[in-house]
């Protein structure tokens, strides 16, 4: 395996979501087990066309803002394909390729086509699915539209990548993809990512969330339904019955986030918590540093990095009994697990562990240990073994 190229929507610094992250960092990783990888992704109305990252070279095309509207963002999407799709030819003609690798039906069409141009195998990771975010209701534009490609692009391709077996049995179910044609390959987590730990500059932070005899509960990521932050205010009500000096923290945006916060007034919650709203990576991370429990509430959950980044952060986690998250959390020990979407057990997990500094100093002890099972080098390791698989079998001696 001597060159490849990876397609994505999204790379640092330009970050959507987690997978510039996901993608970054499994570049960086094929790279140093002696891959030559060239990344084609977007930069923005005033990319910077070519850079060297991390000893990746990247390949950025120019896109104007993307709409929020969900119907005319699948328009520019395809407009983006087709800009990709005239890159990856130049790119062809430069360089020889022997994989594309895509990520996520944002890129499907373009790396379908580049693929076949250069004669290539193709590799497809899904990193979610439309049918999961909407709890199966895929029968409308835009869903419908988007579903369609998913299932399309899993069948196109010669080896589809999951995150989790959960992931995987969801792509064989709603995609009839034959069970052999899907690898899981977990995401990874590097701790050295984390900004080093400053006490004076995370006291700051603090203070200006709780005071120094108060509890710190913090609900970090994208502000949609499906990542269940509704189910989370429901319960903290409670929570702050019986842990009286309790504070939450909402950080992040999404669709979701006006509802959010018109349930937390309802809920009489306002005084009790605050919503940062979107935040950079550094001030993300040092969120967990400053709090004493993180909670993942999703409802749907390919992976669930929040809870790797939480236990890197040696910050306690709690996390719903749900998709991927049931194998990045264990039931105890580095992590505890609630009844998806059920508020009432998930605060009695948020009360246990801020009740209980014993507990909670066990999970993060178990927490650092287990987040070693989540190394970039294996997953950039697995990955090329996969790589490996599917030219042999497109190329056989």
């Amino acid at each position: 395996m001597n060159r490849i190229l990876i397609v994505s929507w999204e790379y640092p610094p330009l970050i959507e979501g987690g997978l510039a992250r996901h993608v970054r960092k499994l570049s960086e990783a094929l790279v140093g087990l002696g891959v030559e990888v060239h990344v084609l992704t977007r930069g923005g109305e005033q990319a910077t066309v070519e850079e060297q990252m991390g000893g990746v070279q990247i390949h950025r095309i120019v896109e104007p803002e993307r709409p929020t509207d969900l119907a005319q963002f699948v328009t520019w999407v395809e407009r983006m394909n087709s800009d990709m799709l005239a890159a990856g030819v130049d790119l062809g003609d430069r360089y020889e390729f022997d994989l594309v690798h895509g990520h996520d039906w944002l890129v499907a069409s373009a790396c379908d086509h580049l693929a076949r141009r250069y004669g290539t195998p193709l590799v497809t990771t899904i990193h979610a699915t439309e049918f999961g975010r909407h709890q199966g209701w895929v029968e409308k534009h835009p869903q419908a539209h988007i579903h369609g490609v998913e299932k399309w692009i899993a069948n196109r391709s010669d080896r589809v990548i999951a995150c989790s077996l959960f992931m995987k049995e969801q792509i064989g179910e709603i995609f009839s993809v034959e069970p052999e044609k899907v690898t899981v390959i977990p995401n990874g987590i590097d701790p050295d990512d984390l900004p080093p730990e400053d006490p004076t500059a995370l006291a700051a932070l603090r203070s200006e969330f709780a005071d120094p005899d108060q509890n710190l509960v913090l609900l970090i990521g994208r502000l949609v339904y499906e990542k269940g932050f509704q189910l989370a205010l429901e319960a903290m009500p409670e929570v702050i019955s019986k842990v009286p000096n309790t504070r939450f923290l909402v950080a992040g945006s999404g669709t979701h986030e006006a509802e959010l916060h018109k349930q937390a007034e309802e809920l009489g919650l306002m005084e009790h918590g605050t919503f940062l709203g979107w935040i950079g990576d550094d001030v993300l991370h040092m969120l967990y540093r400053i709090s004493d429990l993180t909670v993942v509430p999703s409802i749907y959950e390919p992976f669930g990095l929040v809870a790797l980044e939480a236990m890197a952060s040696e910050c306690p986690c709690i996390a719903a009994d749900t998709g991927g998250l049931r194998e990045v959390v264990p039931v105890e020990g580095a992590g505890l697990r609630f009844r998806a979407s059920d508020p009432e057990h998930l605060a009695e997990a948020a009360i246990q562990v801020l009740s209980d500094e014993a507990l909670s100093r066990q999970m993060v002890e178990e927490g650092l240990s287990h987040i070693r099972l989540f190394d970039w080098t294996d997953v950039a390791r697995q990955t090329l073994a996969l790589y490996g698989e599917v030219t042999a079998v497109a190329d056989p001696p």
